[in-house]
């Protein structure tokens, strides 16, 4: 077979009626290591890893005794097609039938689009029974690499493509309007109009098939129908006046919606994406139905959360932590730059840099220089630069839960209420409490229904003034001033234990609060309470010393014993991108920047937070045991030189370190969930 272009899928990665093993995770470890052997990615547990995450979202079995798992992974080095027919059939949770077909797809994480198009259209084929016929009945393997090249595109022209091989177009067609068999679907005595979009967690397979599949069920029925399918190898949008004369629309979706102000007060039923493969005729009924109803469910006027994933695939603890997690995620730069800065500014200009760094950096130059010469310019311009930077913390964590709820619109109200919330000494709660009134607030008033003349205020004008006076207001009116208090008397707490003298007790407890929510609320009341009493030590009064060193030493301990655990200790027992996380870790623990651990502990919080505060418990009073100063609020291990002892500081930390590192080992090993079917899989990764 002479062929021009690579070929995405060869015979050592076809398995003909081989037992694979009984359940879907020995078919996807064994497809998983066909890829390393025949050179196509370097790391089998990695990609099986991916494999099995995406299988935890939801269930890759599909109608008719087919399955097709999929994954994106940096372990991939070429995008390809692993082929298996299995006798018998292994459940990959399809509704019908145990799969018997099973196509494993996998891409680079960064596959160019062409590849990610010839994947595509395999997902194509599979919705054709004339080319599941001719892969159920191929003899040998070579015969099942050429049904699947012709199928998507790889053949030379001179090659006569197999029996039941049929190429796929590049987008899905618009459905013909008259109806082939069965009742046609109508609005007000003629066909109906329905725009969808499909999309799932990649972008390679579901959405394609959805795609195809209500696009022929819409044939059927006699609907005019336009579909987008919004894939990895991006999408062609559909026609505004095509939108502005449709019906109603379906969203098939596992992921945001690209754009989806575009179908603003457009009657909408929404869907995971398989159901838009298991049950397309029912989509274009409901869709139908929903056109003719006043009181159905519409695309809201802005980006909103709402325009989202299917609601009813999404808890609403799953939910809420999906929104404060995106307000950490956006708020984790302004950390870790900040952080650093600050830190350089130590390293540069000496541990009392803080008190003079904005008076020198802006009243000086380079051609202008200070007594202290330039290192101690350049360590104020840099801490100057991360004060400002760690200032917007609040701001940028209120400002993005708003984004996460209400999109755009909700930014410009989140970020005044996290500005407020520090207004008010409402500090990390404040901003918390502010983001989630500001994003509810943009989300409401972007579903109103208003004259068209008034939508494109909406968005830029309207939702910023009045989300931005109902939250902020509310904040400084009724909950500032208790937050505020609530914050007051946990630190009170803490000034009483220390000026007892029991030293040693209060390690432990700013140990433990430095490691329950990783740069949360509770973590910036013990650093607020270290950093405060600085002002007042002194050589006769080294207590406050003592304390920052503790807080400091606790702080690194997350994601310095996640970097060990990952990297070192069982990189077995993580998954590839958690191993990539782990080495960044490195470098932001050793920084203090505790919310290097988010990654970890957002997606295993009962086993990674328990392990951190144990092991900044056993940092902190060690810490406090060997009396161990720092005269520095910030930097880790880069203010080494305001440490004393340094022997001490290193000792304290080591100590946590090892200890989180094995008991979170431990636990992912010995305190596993008990989880017999898939359904209860994604529960749990939802929860």
């Amino acid at each position: 077979m002479s062929t021009t272009t690579p070929s995405t899928i060869t015979a050592r990665l076809v398995s003909l009626d081989e037992d694979l093993g009984p359940d879907k995770q020995s078919v996807l470890r064994a497809l998983a290591a066909r890829f390393v052997a025949e050179g196509r990615a370097t790391d089998a547990d990695a990609l099986y890893d991916a494999a099995w995450a995406r299988e935890q979202q939801d269930a890759t079995g599909l109608p008719g005794g087919i399955a097709i798992p999929h994954a994106k992974s940096a372990v991939v080095t070429q995008a390809s097609l692993a082929f298996a027919r299995l006798a018998p059939g292994v459940d990959f949770g399809a509704e019908d039938e145990p799969s018997d077909i099973v196509f494993m797809i996998a891409a680079p994480d960064t596959a160019a689009q062409e590849h990610l198009a010839v994947l595509s259209s395999l997902a194509r084929n599979l919705m054709d029974e004339d080319f599941l016929a001719a892969l159920r009945g191929a003899g040998d393997a070579e015969e099942v690499v050429g049904i699947v090249r012709s199928a998507i595109g790889e053949t030379d022209a001179a090659e006569p493509a197999p029996a039941g091989a049929t190429s796929a177009p590049a987008a899905a067609p618009a459905a013909s309007s008259a109806p082939v068999g069965g009742d046609a679907l109508l609005v007000d005595g003629r066909p109906a109009r329905i725009v969808a979009v499909t999309a799932c967690a990649t972008g390679i397979a579901h959405t394609y098939m959805a795609a195809d599949a209500l696009a022929a069920a819409a044939k059927k029925a006699g609907v005019d129908f336009h579909v987008e399918p919004q894939g990895s190898s991006g999408y062609a949008a559909i026609d505004p006046d095509i939108i502005a004369a449709a019906d109603a629309v379906v969203f098939a979706v596992d992921v945001d919606v690209r754009e989806p102000q575009r179908f603003a007060g457009k009657p909408v039923i929404r869907r995971a994406v398989k159901a838009g493969i298991e049950h397309p005729a029912e989509l274009l009924g409901l869709a139908t139905a929903a056109a003719a109803d006043p009181s159905a469910e519409r695309v809201s006027g802005s980006a909103a959360a709402s325009d989202r994933g299917p609601a009813q695939a999404e808890s609403f603890g799953a939910r809420i932590q999906r929104i404060l997690l995106t307000g950490v995620s956006y708020m984790i730069p302004f950390v870790a730059g900040g952080g650093l800065l600050l830190a350089l500014g130590f390293l540069l200009g000496g541990y009392r840099i803080d008190a003079v760094a904005n008076q020198i950096a802006v009243e000086n130059a380079l051609w202008n220089l200070p007594e202290g010469g330039l290192l101690q310019y350049l360590g104020a311009v840099s801490f100057s630069i991360g004060g400002i930077s760690m200032g917007f913390l609040v701001p940028a964590l209120a400002g993005y839960i708003a984004f996460a709820i209400a999109d755009r619109p909700g930014i410009a109200p989140g970020f005044v209420a996290g500005s407020v919330a520090l207004l008010t000494s409402a500090g990390f709660i404040g901003g918390i409490v502010g983001g989630l009134l500001a994003g509810l607030a943009a989300w409401w008033l972007g579903s109103l229904t208003v004259p068209r003349w008034l939508r494109g205020l909406m968005p830029v004008v309207i939702i910023p003034l009045l989300g931005s006076l109902f939250a902020s207001g509310l904040l400084v009116l009724f909950l500032g001033a208790p937050i505020a208090a609530l914050m007051g008397s946990l630190t009170d707490g803490l000034n009483g234990l220390a000026a007892s003298g029991l030293l040693p007790l209060v390690g432990i407890i700013l140990g433990l609060m430095m490691c329950f929510d990783l740069g949360g609320p509770i973590n910036k009341v013990a650093y607020s309470f270290a950093v405060a009493g600085l002002g007042a030590a002194s050589e006769g009064n080294p207590v406050p010393y003592y304390i920052m060193a503790a807080v400091m030493a606790a702080g690194m301990v997350p994601p310095l014993m996640m970097a060990f655990a990952s990297t070192v200790l069982d990189r077995d027992g993580f998954s590839a991108p958690e191993r990539e996380n782990g080495k960044a870790a490195w470098l932001l623990g050793l920084s203090f920047i505790s919310e290097g651990a988010i990654p970890f502990a957002a997606a295993d919080p009962l086993r990674v937070i328990p392990a951190s505060m144990l092991g900044g418990a056993v940092t902190g009073f060690l810490s406090m045991l060997f009396l161990v100063g720092s005269k520095a609020p910030h930097g880790g291990a880069f203010v080494f030189f305001a440490i004393d002892p340094l022997w001490g500081f290193a000792v304290a930390l080591i100590a946590g370190v090892l200890v989180g590192g094995f008991a979170v080992v431990a636990l992912k090993r010995f305190a596993r969930r008990r989880v017999a079917e898939p359904e209860r899989e994604r529960e749990a990764v939802a929860a």
